[in-house]
């Protein structure tokens, strides 16, 4: 799949419909009982691109960003304005937001993810494309230095740290990240509403497993 590292406008995000979805197959028993089933290990988000009443400045942004991806052809980052952080939206990324491994005196690899828990149900969620100069990692709650003491992959999410951390070390990690998506059209419809500013209402996006 092809994909380009480069994100969408957030000026023209924010404020975008949209959020994470499941695929949950339930069948009705003749006794009135239902069977539920889940096909899909992880959530798909959608958005909304569209825009409402813009400068046409605006809208000629959104149109070179959609040319450039060819459409549908070339994923991009999003920025999901509701869950860019390792931690609450209110609160300032820290190395110890997330947990992302158990050192066993051998592994140096470790996958960015992020834990959503709601009483004794979690979820956990793999962070493919962290934010570039964002990521901040400890072992035992020890802060490492980027550059020396542990790399990131911005276009994967993984964590290589230069010293494997001993057995039962745990690694922690806090970030800002997107969410790999693609256009969901080959088209966009604009309205110009004055010579000054024009709509596009519809252009939906979705989440590309990466």
């Amino acid at each position: 799949m092809s994909f380009h590292e480069v994100r969408f406008p957030t000026d023209l995000s924010f404020g975008a419909l949209g959020g994470p979805e499941r695929r949950t197959d339930v069948v009705e028993l003749t006794s009135g009982h239902e069977e539920r089933n889940s096909p899909w290990a992880h959530s798909r988000r959608r958005y909304d691109a569209g825009l409402g009443l813009r400068r046409l400045d605006d809208i000629e942004k959104l149109l070179g960003f959609f040319e450039a991806r060819s459409g549908q052809l070339h994923g991009f980052r999003w920025k999901d304005w509701a869950d860019f952080k390792s931690c609450k939206p209110s609160t300032t990324v820290a190395a110890t937001d997330q947990a992302i491994g158990t050192g066993d005196g051998t592994a140096t690899g470790f996958q960015l993810v992020k834990a959503y828990v709601s009483g004794s149900a979690s979820y956990t969620r793999p962070i493919t494309k962290p934010v570039e100069g964002t990521v901040v990692v400890a072992v035992a709650g020890v802060a490492l230095t980027q550059g020396t003491d542990f790399g990131v992959n911005a276009a994967t999410g993984e964590v290589t740290l230069t010293t494997p951390p001993a057995n039962g070390a745990q690694i922690t990690a806090g970030f800002e990240f997107d969410v790999p998506v693609r256009f969901d059209t080959d088209h966009v419809h604009v309205s110009i509403a004055t010579f000054q500013a024009g709509q596009a209402p519809d252009v939906p996006v979705v989440e590309v497993r990466v």
